[in-house]
């Protein structure tokens, strides 16, 4: 049976030293409210508002369908991340999704989740936002990241770029925190002068592309499905921050408001932005722009918009990758602590008190992956394996409600409706993505590797338990 809800929140997990000796040091609580907000931001605003528009645009050819997919992706969001607010108070634990799935569901279920963020998600998640910045930087150096030899060239520099983050994570979480807090100011603020500009200037030109409002064909279920996971990976770093949970100060009061007020600030940018897109361009333009807000500054501006762009991408990436690294490798830590994975990846550095095994071990996939795989297989496989952990994670709620005392600090509103919402929707994406040709292959094969996890587990951590 797995441990009470309350169990071990107030104490300090046992980290296991480089010199191989067990101590009761837990990872040291430095990120305040603002540093909090920030790692869900940065981490949640990476290339998806950038490079989503255009894929989502040709599935939903009209105005209204494009920011309706949008407003829906964002109530999700905040559903998932209420729940979440309820979850992380009362169990404000380093490794997140991790504690609330091993708590209600059990250890092997929790095994899965840390071995499929090993194997995929966390690897996938870093390839693919690493593969944008290289991708950009290149361009901004005047060479094409799709042509030979500069796309091996992009593949090298996204790995030395995940190499430099995890050195910068390790020698301190403040330093983390920093780039996180400085790139988070300057991705939000970049969007937030593109919406500016889109409204200000672009409106009174244009009078906006928002009529037809509906197309002929330009919405239906199943095309409404595909494009809300591309809504959803652009979305996806709202839960982040409770993976860091053990680091955060007074996280009782501090994880559900960062986790509230950092999804509203999602939403509202994103929303905007698509605005500002169809402000200054037609929807059949934006479905022939990948970089449509390169695009768009640059009817507003001139190349110089362009540039302007190029570098908000490059620190939101930056920063995105940042965050993953932070949040990522607390997983793996945690599972270590808990001896569902080696104890040596729980090893806390000595001088600089972080968890510089996990994170190495975190960015080592993370390499392996950026150098195999292209930017949409790695998009791909970290939508649809993060989805079904997503349902684990949110429902964790219906069975720990259940538990004598559960007493959160604050709770989710319209319980159960919320958390039932998400979770609805998330089987939904899934079904639809069974069902749909195109996916159905990759989406078994991701189950594939997500259940081969059951006999590792078995032969391994689950035999030395029993």
């Amino acid at each position: 049976m797995p441990p009470s809800p309350t169990s071990g929140r107030d104490s300090a997990p046992s980290a296991i030293r480089p010199d191989g000796a067990t101590a009761t040091t837990e990872l040291p609580r430095t990120l305040g409210l603002w540093s909090a907000i920030a790692v869900l931001v940065g981490t949640t605003i990476g290339s998806g508002i950038f490079r989503s528009p255009a894929g989502i645009a040709d599935k939903l050819p009209g105005p209204l369908p494009i920011l309706l997919v949008w407003t829906v992706g964002g109530l999700f969001s905040l559903c998932g991340a209420l729940t979440l607010a309820e979850l992380a108070g009362a169990l404000p634990r380093t490794g997140g999704y991790f504690v609330y799935i091993r708590e209600a569901w059990g250890r092997l279920p929790a095994f899965l989740y840390g071995w499929s963020e090993l194997t995929l998600i966390r690897a996938a998640a870093l390839g693919g936002i690493a593969t944008t910045f290289a991708q950009y930087a290149l361009r901004g150096l005047g060479y094409d990241p799709v042509a030979a030899p500069y796309d091996a060239w992009a593949h090298y520099l996204a790995a030395a770029t995940i190499a430099v983050i995890a050195c910068v994570n390790i020698v301190g979480v403040r330093y983390g925190a920093l780039v996180q807090n400085v790139t988070t100011i300057a991705k939000y603020g970049g969007l937030v002068i593109i919406v500016l500009l889109a409204l200000a200037i672009g409106l009174p030109r244009t009078g906006g592309h928002f009529t037809p409002s509906v197309p002929p064909g330009s919405i239906s279920v199943s095309a409404f499905g595909l494009a809300l996971v591309s809504v959803l990976w652009a979305y996806d770093g709202w839960g982040d921050l409770t993976k860091v949970s053990g680091e955060v100060k007074d996280p009782e009061r501090n994880l559900p408001r960062a986790l509230v007020l950092g999804t509203l600030a999602i939403v509202a940018i994103y929303v905007l932005a698509n605005i500002a897109y169809l402000a200054v361009l037609p929807v059949e333009e934006i479905r022939r722009a990948p970089l449509v807000a390169a695009n768009v500054a640059e009817v507003l501006i001139g190349p110089i918009g362009v540039t302007l762009v190029a570098l908000t991408v490059l620190l939101s990436t930056f920063g995105s990758v940042n965050g993953s690294m932070m949040s990522g490798s607390r997983i793996f830590f945690a599972m270590a602590d808990d001896q569902l994975f080696f104890r040596g990846v729980a090893a806390v550095h000595p001088r600089w008190k972080t968890p510089y095994v996990a994170i190495a071990l975190n960015a080592s996939v993370g390499i392996a992956f950026v150098l195999l795989r292209t930017f949409e297989q790695l998009a791909d496989i970290f939508v649809t394996t993060s989805l079904v952990f997503y349902v684990l994670s949110i429902g964790a709620i219906f069975r720990l409600r259940r538990r004598p005392g559960w007493n959160p600090p604050v709770r989710v509103p319209f319980y159960p409706f919320v958390p039932a919402l998400f979770c609805l929707a998330v089987l939904f994406l899934l079904v639809n993505a069974l069902m749909d040709p195109a996916q159905r292959v990759p989406t078994l094969q991701v189950f594939g590797v997500i259940l081969a996890g059951v006999p590792l587990y078995f032969l391994t951590v689950g035999k030395r338990r029993g």
